[in-house]
């Protein structure tokens, strides 16, 4: 019996060995944020880095400033696998753990559960931040007061990459053609309207291939991408999609430099697993990767120097889904900053008023600079009628160790072609819904 327990309690410590550090769940005086994350399943190495560099973010501000002018941040993650139903389970389970915050803001890092969550916040009364992701239409804040699609939407990524490749032919694709290869879900299908509405105005040929979840079967498809001969494949991938892809292309012989990814198709976790099929290849992105970002350095030296970093493998601090997370939480952690500009400082912000936060963030140059975040993302400026605040991204290109920034500026999409679009859509929604658009205050 004596053996059994002693195994009993080591196996209770292995356990506890690996599990993810993280603060205590909040008390009432904390800034309770909740985290519905994925780190196992088909996503999770993705999901790992991204809520890594979130939670060391979080952990930052509490060593270095004692939290939010005193008020210190506390979270708890909810494993989500990437899958609906689960999504809005830890939405649920999170929301009641505080009856103040009621978890501050949700970012689930999948457009899928965003969808499932975009009502439900709205009646609970706490923000939905689809940083990169999400609901296009959200972006109309006299709609969707309570979800952010922030810094840039998947249809402004997809004209900025048009623009990109525009570019590279004397500043026009008239005659050319282009198949966009997508993952057939709702994060995949968001950018169709924009990329049909620039093929029309560009002249370019547009040939859309979907591929099932969860991307390891591509042959089909790449045969026929081989077939069709295109000048350039816009790549909308996630996860085990990606690698499988620059492998593909590099079975069938189509250059890695001729395609070009979505943010979410652009981390170390999908070109080291490639190998040499990813030498080359393009993505958007609307954050550098890279430790020379002095906020990113600093993360690791005290956070990790405290021994509270949340990354068991440290080699993935400052890689592109890291800095993302980072990124992601500075967002998350200025809008509670504006909250409590607004409504006092030191105290704990209620869901309400991080929606305001949420609403009239600016984030300029003067206060990256501030927070050591010097181009690690654009500049970012929020009101009612617009929740998307940039519309920036940065193209990358992977030399087969790292990845290299080959447009220095930001570029922005073709604007006054997006916005109508989805503002149309946002419209559209509240005419269903019954939802009288207004601004909140």
């Amino acid at each position: 019996m004596k053996h059994i327990k002693l195994l009993f309690f080591a196996a209770i410590a292995a356990i506890a060995s690996i599990m993810p550090l993280r603060p205590a769940v909040a008390q009432s005086n904390d800034q309770f944020i909740a985290l519905p994350s994925y780190r196992v399943g088909p996503y999770g190495a993705n999901g790992q880095a991204f809520y890594g560099g979130y939670i060391d973010y979080l952990n930052y501000v509490n060593l270095k400033e004692g939290g939010v002018n005193g008020v210190k941040l506390s979270w708890e993650e909810c494993e989500t696998e990437y899958n609906n139903a689960k999504g809005v389970e830890c939405y649920e389970r999170l929301k009641n753990k505080n009856p103040v915050t009621k978890g501050t803001a949700y970012n689930v890092m999948a457009t899928g559960i965003a969808y499932a969550l975009i009502d439900k916040s709205a009646e609970d009364k706490v923000p939905l931040m689809m940083v990169g992701y999400g609901r296009t239409d959200a972006v109309d804040g006299s709609v969707f007061p309570y979800a952010f699609p922030l810094v840039t939407t998947y249809q402004m990524q997809v004209s900025a990459i048009v623009k990109y490749l525009a570019s590279r032919n004397n500043g026009t694709l008239a005659g050319k053609k282009i198949v966009y290869l997508y993952h057939d879900s709702a994060y995949g299908k968001e950018p169709i309207v924009a990329l049909e509405a620039e093929s029309a105005i560009g002249k370019f040929k547009l040939v859309e291939i979907p591929v099932a979840h969860p991307g390891n079967e591509q042959g089909a498809q790449w045969l026929r991408i081989r077939q069709e001969n295109p000048d350039y494949v816009i790549f909308w991938g996630w996860g085990v999609m990606n690698q499988t892809a620059l492998k593909a292309a590099q079975k069938v012989g189509y250059p890695r430099d001729k395609m070009i990814g979505s943010w979410w198709a652009g981390s170390e976790e999908d070109t080291i697993p490639a190998g040499d099929a990813a030498k080359g290849y393009l993505s958007a992105t609307w954050n550098v990767s890279g430790k020379n970002v002095p906020v990113i350095a600093d993360i690791e030296k005290i956070v990790y120097g405290a021994g509270k970093g949340n990354m068991q493998d440290k080699n993935k601090v400052g890689t592109v889904l890291y800095n993302r997370g980072a990124s992601v939480a500075i967002a998350t952690v200025e809008a509670i900053r504006t909250a409590q500009a607004k409504f006092g400082k030191g105290k704990v912000i209620s869901g309400e008023q991080m929606r305001w936060g949420l609403e009239n963030l600016n984030i300029n140059n003067a206060r990256l600079a501030q927070l050591g975040a010097t181009g690690l993302l654009p500049e970012i400026k929020t009101s009612c009628a617009n929740h998307e605040g940039s519309g920036m991204v940065k193209i990358q290109q992977w030399d087969g160790a790292k990845w290299n920034i080959v447009t220095p500026d930001w570029i922005e999409g073709n604007k006054s072609l997006i916005h109508p679009l989805f503002m149309a859509n946002a419209a559209k929604y509240a005419k269903e819904k019954g939802i009288t658009p207004g601004c909140m205050k």
